[in-house]
């Protein structure tokens, strides 16, 4: 397979296009961040990337928090409309309706309908360019119990995720294996 070199960019992919919520005072906004990831395990360690001309961006530079709702196949067009519309001329939540539920560690509103919520304490910001890097503590982690077996066991599978690839939404399908399946030895019959 032959490759044609490009100078350096932004192509990692996918990645997911999470709905971030954030609110200061008195007012809550849902921004669509697809530069998120973990950093950190112990302890549990996200970030998020925004640019300091979002809307967003003070409010969670003020406040100290965010929380990070996974996008579903079901909430894919609102997390586009959130991406492409403005907190400061929309009310995001009404227009698109979105459910806000409390969050229990943080001062900022979740997505109801989101089947995951991260909620995130801001540790650490750094200036990188064009986008500033909010570095965060995860704080509590809120799951439906729908994706939760009688074992206490999450399924995240069952959630119906999607996933953002170089201007292109998918949802997430068919399983090829689990952590360690390469290497894993056979089972005796």
């Amino acid at each position: 397979m032959a490759k044609i070199k490009w100078r350096g960019g932004a192509l990692l992919s996918p990645v997911p296009p999470a709905m971030v919520t954030c609110s200061h005072g008195g007012k809550d906004n849902v921004l669509t961040i697809a530069w998120t990831g973990i950093v950190n395990t112990i302890p549990p360690k996200t970030y998020i990337s925004v640019r300091p001309s979002r809307f967003s961006y003070n409010m969670i530079k003020e406040s100290g928090v965010f929380a990070i709702n996974l996008t579903t196949k079901e909430l894919v067009r609102s997390a586009d409309q959130c991406g492409v519309y403005t907190g400061a001329k929309v009310d995001k939540f009404a227009r698109f309706k979105l459910t806000k539920e409390p969050a229990s560690e943080i001062d900022c509103p979740l997505i109801a309908e989101s089947p995951l919520s991260l909620e995130c304490r801001v540790t650490d910001v750094i200036p990188l360019g064009s986008h500033h890097m909010f570095i965060a503590d995860i704080v509590a982690v809120d799951v439906d119990d729908s994706l939760i077996d009688e074992k206490g066991k999450l399924h995240l599978e069952r959630a119906g995720l999607v996933a953002y690839s170089h201007g292109d939404y998918f949802e997430l399908g068919k399983r090829l294996g689990t952590f360690g399946y390469s290497v894993a030895k056979k089972k005796k019959r």
